[in-house]
């Protein structure tokens, strides 16, 4: 883990240098095949290494890799992370048939044995622990007339938590990183496709009903998150443009912002919007905007927001960020 915690440090210092978006994609491809060599070269574990590294990297870069270069990142990722999640079945696949083959009726048969044995492990201790940390909560951390604080509520999602737990490609790589002459790997590898199988056919099958069963619904955790994001960073915009001086510009950027506060939705961040004003407009702009991106990063530090929150606000500031470089040309 530390090793992986310092490539991240070293990746993300390197593509912040970057202002090419294809020299920036390359060089996060490259990195990641390269942390995953060096940690079999230095006999390590190459999945706790890359997921090490992948985690500090998707927490740290909003701080340090600018929008023009993470607009296109996500959309090629998300691309690769789905083509590889095929890839990881197929080739699951293709090596679970000889395996299959090399096994006698006794042996098939403790194959099953032990994978059911694996499945209900995985399965049930996802589920008792779901159910303990919901019944161990503390009190005082419950908040007074919040419905989610019930403990009965808590123990409804605690089940609909324990029961979502689908493994995929990650449970798929460990069970595929192990050399060939490793011993049990026919066993490891056709258990973890064992536990993949039944995590997501009959666990994903069966979690819309067992939700309409739990009546759970939406609590709006994540829109009010939003709203809050929202209303944060557009204050902290309107600090930083007070803060850089009072003059014409400055001034109708702060009124725009005011407006945005006293939005009862919340709105997304104030864009360029076709006034051109020049360097100065472009550069008053530029600190608000990087104000907001602070808060935003603050506020999921903090625990204020979570993830979903901030990466609609975060796009939504990526966005009006990129409008605002096309429009003046800055960076």
């Amino acid at each position: 883990m530390l090793v992986g915690a310092a490539l991240s440090r070293l990746s993300l210092f390197v593509v912040g240098k970057v202002r090419d978006v294809a020299t920036s994609v390359v060089i996060q491809f490259v990195t990641t095949f390269a942390v995953w060599i060096l940690a079999e070269r230095l006999r390590l574990s190459g999945i706790i290494t890359i997921v090490s590294f992948a985690i500090l990297t998707a927490r740290s870069a909003p701080a340090r890799m600018p929008a023009r270069l993470r607009i296109p990142s996500y959309a090629v990722w998300e691309v690769v992370v789905f083509i590889l999640n095929v890839l990881a079945f197929i080739l699951v696949g293709l090596q679970l048939r000889p395996i299959l083959q090399r096994l006698s009726r006794p042996q098939l048969l403790d194959y099953l044995a032990t994978a059911a044995a694996v499945c209900a492990v995985v399965i049930v201790v996802r589920m008792l622990w779901a159910l303990a940390y919901a019944l161990a909560e503390p009190w005082p951390r419950r908040r007074p007339g919040d419905p989610r604080s019930a403990p009965r509520d808590s123990v409804r999602s605690a089940i609909a938590i324990g029961w979502s737990g689908m493994r995929g490609i990650v449970t798929l790589a460990a069970g595929l990183a192990l050399p060939a002459a490793f011993p049990g790997r026919d066993l490891i590898l056709f258990s973890a496709f064992s536990v993949v199988l039944v995590t997501l056919v009959p666990q994903g099958g069966t979690l819309a009903p067992l939700m309409r069963l739990l009546r759970l619904e939406d609590d709006g955790t994540v829109e009010a998150e939003i709203r809050r994001a929202r209303a944060e960073t557009a204050r902290a915009g309107l600090e930083a443009l007070h803060g850089a001086g009072e003059n014409g510009v400055t001034a109708l950027l702060a009124r725009k912002y005011e407006a945005r506060l006293r939005g009862a939705d919340g709105s997304a961040p104030v864009a360029a919007d076709g006034v051109d004003d020049g360097p100065a407009y472009a550069e008053a702009l530029r600190r608000a905007y990087a104000a907001e991106r602070g808060k935003l990063i603050e506020l999921r530090a903090s625990g204020v927001i979570g993830d979903d929150a901030f990466h609609r606000v975060e796009e939504e500031l990526d966005w009006a960020e990129m409008h605002a470089q096309a429009q003046f040309g800055t960076a």
